[in-house]
């Protein structure tokens, strides 16, 4: 039985999907952040294979035909492949790669993304051919989950007597805006990460000023798609983007309202698993597909509308957080 692996590797975590080369998973594994820019290329690496192996089951490597890995930033091959020592190639490609993959077997489109940053890319032949934002989080990554996190603290030091400001507060342990000053300076990046949920719950629980953070995101994420210019397929990835939340929802509506059929990227590392058993598959590739990440989504009903019918954890079920850029 000739396998494939695809691997998703992120600053959070890294997850990896073990598919026979007609599509059937057979595994999946989970394990730590395997993005070589923020942990370095040996950490990464060795991630990575934990992933592999937890999802190959006790099956040797040696019988993977192919696998591909799907990473944020510049990476080199190497330390991957002398990790995973599988019996085929290990290729890396860009992380935006193999999300637009997850969601379309489209040859060609855009992809954007929005979880820790925030970029667009336009994919020609699954190749990225030009891009938009992706600055990081000083210069740019605007309608990211950092960047709402970050607009937080700067509305709360503002706006102390708001409601919005005092979950900001009791977020940041601190009682007064002097306080989240000294806070915020010291640059706490995963707790100001950990802001955007609390802003998109309490958007959805009604609270204005949040609600007003996330419009500003919306707005922030349709520009840097718009400035790619390209036609065709629109698909949506990262945590803010797939996983349910106001953000996701403003954005599909938006497009919607285009003409646009947006499609949700809820699996990539299926994505990348997709990739490397197209060209070792007997089935042509939109039933490859198809096996390996479900249909295409109906369009009969605007996908916006059915997602605020779903329940957030009903979404997590199929797929849990997309990993951030």
């Amino acid at each position: 039985m000739k396998l494939v692996v695809g691997v998703d590797a992120g600053g959070t975590c890294s997850r990896a999907v073990v598919a026979t080369v007609d599509g059937e998973v057979v595994g999946r594994g989970l394990a730590g952040p395997g993005n070589p820019l923020s942990h370095g290329p040996s950490q990464a690496a060795a991630q990575v294979g934990a992933a592999v192996r937890q999802a190959l089951g006790g099956r040797s490597p040696g019988t993977v035909a192919a696998a591909i890995l799907g990473i944020a930033g510049p990476a080199g091959t190497g330390p991957f492949a002398a990790e995973l020592r599988i019996g085929g190639p290990v290729t890396v490609v860009g992380d935006v790669v193999t999300a637009f993959a997850a969601g379309v077997a489209a040859p060609a489109g855009a992809v954007l993304i929005a979880g820790t940053g925030a970029i667009a890319a336009a994919v020609h032949d699954h190749e990225v051919v030009r891009t938009s934002d992706g600055l990081g989080w000083l210069l740019g990554d605007e309608g990211s989950g950092r960047w709402l996190g970050l607009q937080a603290v700067r509305f709360a030091v503002r706006h102390w007597a708001t409601p919005l400001a005092a979950q900001v507060a009791a977020h940041a342990g601190v009682s007064s805006s002097d306080d989240l000053v000294y806070w915020a300076q010291a640059l706490p990046f995963t707790a100001i990460d950990d802001l955007a949920p609390l802003v998109c719950t309490a958007a959805r629980d009604g609270d204005p000023h949040a609600g007003a953070l996330v419009d500003a995101a919306v707005t922030c994420l349709l520009r840097t798609l718009d400035d790619l210019g390209q036609d065709g397929p629109v698909v949506l990835a990262g945590g803010l983007l797939a996983g349910g939340t106001p953000v996701q929802h403003g954005v599909l509506k938006a497009l919607e309202a285009r003409g646009r059929q947006p499609r949700l990227a809820l699996d990539p590392a299926a994505g990348a698993a997709w990739l490397a058993a197209r060209p070792l598959s007997s089935l042509p590739p939109d039933r490859l597909h198809e096996a390996l990440l479900g249909p295409p989504t109906p369009t009969a009903t605007p996908l916006s509308a059915r997602l605020r019918n779903a329940t957030l954890g009903a979404i997590r079920e199929r797929r849990p957080r997309v990993s951030e850029t």
